[in-house]
């Protein structure tokens, strides 16, 4: 298959996928902001605005979180209920460039969350420097690619569409909601401190936490280095594991 082609195929999906559920039902992208701008809401109600932007911080790894989880269930109906990976199977395109489109149609799909929060941390914060506004970028990009490999890897392993909404919840509350990513980890008691740093989303938030100009306590005092280094290990360590383990052939 040649380059030319693969990158129509990969645009293709996307388009398909991303661009043409958001111009259909404009209402579907409600489902990328409603919940992060929700943690948001309570997080300044219940502290007077005090966690405005770790608020903010988290509604960024949310959406971002939240193209793993539309990944499996996309991907699940696609393969059990239209039989569409079967034909991808049975067509030229290849398995990287067919997960390479449906993840870059959820991130397409993602933008205008992005987008909304974007604009809440300039009205919050101000324009950004160019240095934290790349950091935002670079953070948010791991976020979906491991987002996008975890996602892939358990479709593939989905009997029914009906299960991602069991693990769904599951993921998001591992990875979004019991980690400092809403909230600073000094209001964690001291035995469970240690314990975020399992979460990669950790790392993520307090990237984005040094960008925000936040005070660095917990986490966000590492150097940022370490944050890098725990987003790209795991984002190699699960692509590694979808290309070992996941099952894009039926036996």
């Amino acid at each position: 298959m040649s380059e030319r082609n693969r990158l129509r195929s990969l645009w293709t999906l996307a388009f398909m996928n991303g661009i043409v559920p958001m111009r259909t039902q404009p209402l579907y992208l409600l489902n990328t902001i409603a919940s992060p701008l929700a943690f948001l809401f309570f997080s300044v109600v219940v502290r007077h605005g005090v966690l405005v932007l770790y608020g903010i911080a988290g509604g960024f790894v949310l959406t971002m979180m939240s193209i793993g989880t539309g990944l499996q269930t996309d991907m699940t109906h696609y393969k059990q209920d239209l039989k569409f990976q079967d034909l991808i199977v049975a067509s030229p395109v290849e398995a990287p460039t067919y997960v390479a489109g449906m993840a870059l149609s959820e991130f397409l799909y993602s933008l205008p969350g992005l987008v909304v929060f974007a604009g809440l941390w300039i009205a919050q914060a101000g324009w950004p420097s160019v240095p934290s506004a790349l950091t935002v970028l670079g953070d948010l990009v791991l976020v979906w690619a491991f987002a996008s490999a975890l996602g892939f890897t358990l479709a593939t392993y989905f009997e029914d569409v009906r299960e991602t909404f069991v693990f769904s919840p599951l993921i998001s509350l591992g990875l979004t909601v019991l980690p400092p990513v809403y909230y600073s980890a000094k209001i964690l008691p001291s035995w469970a401190q240690p314990l975020v740093y399992l979460s990669p989303t950790t790392y993520a938030a307090a990237l984005l936490h040094q960008a925000f100009g936040l005070p660095l306590r917990g986490p966000s005092l590492l150097p940022a280095w370490v944050g890098w280094v725990a987003l790209i290990g795991c984002a190699v360590a699960l692509f590694l594991i979808a290309a070992v383990k996941a099952r894009w052939r039926e036996n």
